[in-house]
């Protein structure tokens, strides 16, 4: 059940009638391989969202110190929500086409700026009624201009210092370094463990259990959000890891936001590759 003063992460279909005050559904397809989630919205799209382009309002433009989709600059956040009528006061609750590790980078940027946000566990798949390619057009809404706030990020520092445990929410293939489309080296950062966020959905895109999450989180030797920086190819998805680990009820990480796409980037940084070593040989029971 949805508390009036409080929204969780993840939510059903069927719960976001339960959200008191408006809602705003809002569509996040994005794909990697180029392919325009724009138009993907525009040839159908559930009634009433709103299309929120990832590439114009969540994310600044690429550098390699900043990686591929660093953050926006907080103004530019600002007059996006604004543009497409979403205030401070309103529930978000957005989807994708892709479990939601898309439609978490929006998510993520709203709860960590004071708003209530929500991922449509199932996502696009999750609806079971006609879709639409209508487009309402709302009245432009107030929404505050909020800096990012520090204590929900990590930069290269906080990799090198050791004192948290760092998680990598790519897919496997990527983290051994087997195979990257997209960056300029394979591999991970040292000491990282893998967490694929795509790991702990069912094949319909929906969260499994979460008993099930916990003991995928805790074997990787993650037992508390507070002690995690997690990253993946360029900040978006290691969002709907974060958002994970918050519906467990563990707390709230750090994102580091330029990930591997701002690692990788620096020739003289160090890059393992394979898979991760056992947590309790990974690091000291210090827990550094």
């Amino acid at each position: 059940m949805v508390r009036p003063d409080s929204v969780p992460p993840f939510l059903a279909l069927g719960e976001i009638d339960r959200i008191p005050g408006r809602t705003v559904l809002a569509d996040a397809r994005w794909y990697l391989d180029g392919r325009s989630g724009r138009a993907a919205y525009a040839s159908a799209h559930l009634p009433g969202a709103v299309f929120v382009d990832l590439d114009r309002w969540l994310a600044g433009p690429a550098t390699p110190q900043g990686g591929r989709n660093p953050l926006p600059a907080p103004e530019v956040f600002s007059e996006g929500m604004s543009s497409l009528g979403i205030g401070d006061a309103d529930t978000v609750v957005a989807y994708d086409d892709a479990g939601g590790v898309i439609a978490a980078r929006l998510v993520w940027m709203l709860r960590v700026t004071g708003r209530q946000a929500a991922v449509l566990d199932g996502g696009l798949s999750a609806y079971p009624g006609v879709l639409t390619t209508d487009e309402p057009h709302h009245a432009r809404a107030d929404f505050a201009v909020r800096p990012w706030p520090e204590e929900h990020l990590a930069g290269l520092g906080d990799l090198d210092a050791r004192r948290s445990v760092v998680v990598d929410a790519r897919d496997p293939d990527r983290f051994e370094g087997r195979t990257d489309p997209v960056d300029a080296r394979p591999g991970h950062v040292p000491g990282a463990v893998n967490v694929p966020c795509r790991a702990n959905l069912d094949q319909d895109g929906r969260l499994l259990p979460l008993e099930r999450v916990r003991e995928r989180v805790t074997g990787a030797g993650v037992h508390a959000a507070e002690d995690v920086v997690a990253y993946c190819g360029s900040g978006v998805t290691a969002c709907h890891l974060l958002l994970t680990l918050d519906q467990l009820g563990m707390g709230h990480g750090r994102l580091f936001v330029g990930g591997w796409s701002a690692y990788g980037a620096d020739p003289h940084r160090p890059v393992e590759t394979g898979a991760a070593q056992r947590p309790d040989t990974r690091r000291p029971s210090s827990g550094w």
